[in-house]
């Protein structure tokens, strides 16, 4: 249980401090300033909650992550299910937080939806928004699992390089999709920006489910052929 709750606060955070950034700062291509504040709080949650809570739950906070460690053999049906939960409760209790600072401090959200994730990027492509999440995941759970590897040998730099992975797919995929690489992350603030009147996020929610999933199996087979020693 101390895992899945781990995972909790860590999604929160996330969510409260990557969408809330966000939120603050917009993230058009005109102010390309707000793109590198946005993925900088990203990667700096994923870099403070990794020794944090990593000694706990190894600090996923994020769907995909924990489906590629399943795939690579990193733990059981039955805790990836555990991980799931927590992380979406974690990422809409997050979005509910900003909701409650942002509403009852009458401050502007710059992104219009909670910092949710969407297709305007790549002008509302489908396909597009799919290929941009398949890659930018791939490239994210590849350096989990390879920082990770037993035969890696980082000692305590790990949790930097991941959240500095995180804050380079970020700075490409900021302008396109949002940047998710982690259902969670989106499914938080689609909910809530659907509560509080705009269902623009959740109708294309499906995109940032889909993607990181798909990008992360792909992760997780590549890897484990490279890994393997036949």
């Amino acid at each position: 249980m101390k895992k899945y709750i781990a995972e909790f606060i860590g999604t929160l955070v996330l969510v409260t401090l990557g969408c809330g950034t966000a939120m603050l700062v917009g993230c058009d291509a005109v102010n390309g300033g707000g793109y590198i504040l946005t993925a900088l709080a990203f990667g700096l949650v994923i870099v403070g909650m990794a020794y944090c809570v990593g000694n706990i739950s190894g600090c996923h906070i994020n769907p995909a992550v924990s489906l590629g460690v399943l795939m690579s053999g990193g733990m059981t049906v039955k805790d990836f299910a555990g991980y799931v939960v927590s992380q979406c409760l974690g990422a809409l209790a997050g979005a509910g937080l900003l909701a409650a600072i942002f509403n009852l401090g009458g401050v502007t959200d710059m992104t219009g939806g909670f910092g949710s994730n969407g297709l305007a990027g790549v002008n509302g492509s489908v396909v597009a928004g799919l290929l941009v999440e398949v890659v930018l995941t791939f490239i994210f759970i590849m350096t989990i699992l390879g920082v990770t590897s037993k035969k890696a040998n980082h000692g305590s730099f790990g949790g930097l390089i991941i959240g500095f992975t995180l804050v380079l797919v970020h700075i490409l995929g900021i302008g396109l999709t949002g940047t998710s690489v982690n259902p969670a992350r989106s499914i938080g603030p689609a909910i809530v920006a659907a509560i509080t009147g705009n269902t623009a996020p959740i109708a294309c929610v499906w995109v940032f489910i889909v993607g990181p999933l798909v990008g992360a199996a792909l992760a997780a087979v590549v890897y484990k052929f490279l890994e393997s020693e036949k």
